[in-house]
């Protein structure tokens, strides 16, 4: 059962993006990049702030955050699976649900014999906060500016008739460095982030346990002539995400990335924000065909009703 269940969860998962085929780690919705808008830019995010996607990639970076966010997001995964998640975040915690389900899958037994169709289900539950040491009163002055963070994930999975359930474990730590001048190039917004995913947990069935799989994750970003961001993440594991956004007017972002995981998938991606209410788009290769996903996010920090509704008029005929 283990085989067939391996096989059955890279075939959904993995889809072409490089997931490791690991008989004994457990593959989940965890596993896929989550979001739309650093998707786009190569879902490059472990030290970038972005309303409520950071609770994705690095849950130092809520304490960065100026206030409520709220998003949601969909995709269709080759036909073959319905990828959709909510995220709500505040200064310094977060909360979000990814939901990924598939149905009419052909099982096979560990000998290749066919059995009945089957269909899978996986809900992750994700909880974070981040907190800044310097606001805390009996923390003394630090020589640099620095944010941690911890995140808790719960995972259900249904793999035809069988159910498993469990929790994992993330820390996570972000700086920043003040602004400076490359030759006639400010950069600006630089920032160094690191997260250490499932320090331990996994996916526990009626009879055997999958471990999640454990990996360390650096990454950085820098705004270039106030049009420009670039950010790269490494991971241990033997990954690279690296990510491109540029902005002509500051409400308007277009989006370039790479993913290189085993294979190398391109990514690009377009935000607009009207007033607060933020429209996200982003596109991933894949050798069979790409994947498109869109979101819709409220940031509360920035929105302005009065604002949006002169926009729609002018839109509006």
């Amino acid at each position: 059962m283990k085989q067939t269940k391996t096989l059955l969860l890279v075939a959904i998962l993995g889809l072409g993006i490089g997931l490791p085929a690991a008989a004994q780690q457990a593959q989940s919705v965890l596993d896929i990049d989550p979001g739309v808008a650093m998707l786009g830019a190569g879902a490059a995010g472990i030290s970038v702030a972005n309303g409520a996607e950071t609770l994705y990639y690095n849950p130092a970076t809520l304490a960065a955050l100026p206030g409520i966010s709220f998003s949601s997001f969909y995709a269709s995964y080759l036909g073959l699976a319905n990828y959709s998640a909510l995220s709500l975040t505040f200064r310094n915690w977060g909360l979000a649900a990814l939901l990924l389900d598939s149905g009419g899958i052909d099982g096979y037994d560990a000998d290749g014999n066919p059995t009945s169709t089957l269909s899978y289900k996986n809900t992750g539950i994700i909880f974070g906060v981040g907190i800044d040491p310097s606001i805390l009163p009996f923390v003394p002055n630090m020589a640099f500016d620095f944010a941690l963070g911890a995140r808790v994930k719960y995972v259900s999975a249904q793999i035809g008739a069988e159910k498993g359930s469990g929790f994992s474990f993330d820390l996570g730590f972000r700086t920043t460095i003040p602004d400076m001048r490359l030759g006639p190039i400010a950069a600006t917004d630089m920032a160094f982030g690191f997260t250490a995913v499932n320090l331990f947990g996994g996916i526990n069935y009626d009879v055997e346990t999958n471990d999640f799989l454990m990996d360390l994750k650096l990454g950085g970003s820098a705004r270039l002539a106030d049009v420009f961001f670039v950010a790269l993440d490494l991971h241990l594991g033997g990954s690279a995400q690296l990510g491109f956004i540029y902005s002509p007017v500051p409400s308007l972002d277009l989006r370039l990335g790479l993913i290189s995981r085993g294979t190398v998938s391109l990514t690009a991606g377009v935000g607009v924000n009207v007033d607060g209410f933020l429209i996200d788009y982003a596109f991933v290769s894949h050798k069979l065909g790409g994947t498109h996903r869109v979101s819709l996010t409220l940031d509360f920090s920035s929105l302005d009703i009065a604002g949006l509704s002169r926009s729609m008029r002018n839109i509006l005929p």
